[in-house]
C-alpha cells in the first residue's frame, strides 16, 4: 500500500499537494518514532489506514474550512496535522503537553511548511488562561480521554455553537451515559453520534459530535487531578 491508495477513498478530496504532505508526514513520523515514542501503527499500512485515514474520516462529517481548530492532546499530530493538510483554509492549534512530542510536531509543520498550523506545549486547563477561552470554532481530540473529562477540558474553548469532535471507541455508549451530567454543566448537547467503516479494513471506527449552546461557567476547566478524580 502507497499513500496514492487514499484517492480510492470516495468521500476525500486529495490533491498532489496533499498527498505529498501525507506521506513526507509519515516518513517523518515513523522515522522518528522509537526516539520520541509517537505511535504504535508503525508499519506503511497501518501508519496510512489507522492514522491518516482514521484522522481524516470526519470529513464525511464535518467542514473545517476556514475554522479554527483545536486539537487536544496530539501527539504525534494525530488529527491535526492530516485535517491540517486537508483543509488548508482553516488555521489550527495543536496542543500537546510532552515538550518532546511538541518539538516534533513544530519539526513536522516546519518541515511541510504548514502555515496554518500552531504548536503549543501546554496542559489544556493551563492554556485556556492565556485568552484562548471561546476562541476556537471546532476542538478535535483522538484517544486522550474519556468523553466525560474530554468535556471539561474542551467545551470553555468552544465558541457558542461550536462542535467538539471526540473520536471514541466501541464504547462509546457507555461514555455518552456517564457524560449526561457534564452535558449539562458544560451547556452543551450531542448533535451526532457517527459510525463509519474504516475503508481497507472490516473496521468501525465512531465520532461523536457534541455543539456548546451557552457560555461556560467561568470555573470549568478545573484542575486536571480535580477532573479526573471527580468527573462531572
Amino acid at each position: 500500500m502507497n499513500i496514492n491508495d487514499l484517492e480510492k477513498v470516495s468521500y476525500l478530496n486529495l490533491d498532489e499537494d496533499m498527498l505529498s504532505k501525507l506521506n513526507e508526514y509519515m516518513n517523518i513520523t515513523l522515522k522518528e518514532n522509537e526516539k520520541f515514542n509517537l505511535t504504535r501503527n508503525d508499519t506503511i499500512d497501518e501508519f496510512i489506514i489507522k492514522n491518516i485515514l482514521d484522522s481524516l474520516i470526519i470529513v464525511k462529517h464535518v467542514d473545517l474550512s476556514k475554522g479554527k481548530v483545536l486539537d487536544i492532546g496530539s501527539g504525534a499530530g494525530l488529527p491535526g496535522i492530516p485535517l491540517a493538510i486537508y483543509f488548508k483554509d482553516a488555521k489550527f492549534t495543536l496542543l500537546e503537553p510532552t515538550l518532546k512530542r511538541a518539538n516534533f510536531l513544530a519539526m513536522v509543520c516546519d518541515k511541510l511548511k504548514l502555515n496554518n498550523v500552531k504548536v503549543v506545549a501546554k496542559r489544556a486547563e493551563d492554556y485556556i488562561n492565556e485568552n484562548q477561552r471561546e476562541k476556537f470554532d471546532f476542538v478535535i481530540s483522538r484517544a486522550v480521554s474519556k468523553l466525560n473529562i474530554l468535556l471539561e477540558l474542551s467545551i470553555p474553548y468552544l465558541k457558542i455553537n461550536g462542535k467538539l469532535i471526540a473520536y471514541k471507541g466501541l464504547n462509546y455508549l457507555e461514555e455518552i451515559e456517564e457524560s449526561k451530567n457534564a452535558l449539562i454543566v458544560l451547556n452543551s448537547e450531542i448533535s451526532e453520534v457517527n459510525e463509519d467503516d474504516l475503508d481497507f479494513t472490516t473496521e468501525n471506527r465512531f465520532n461523536v459530535i457534541i455543539t456548546k449552546k451557552k457560555s461556560t461557567i467561568a470555573k470549568y476547566p478545573r484542575l486536571y487531578k480535580d477532573i479526573k478524580k471527580r468527573p462531572l
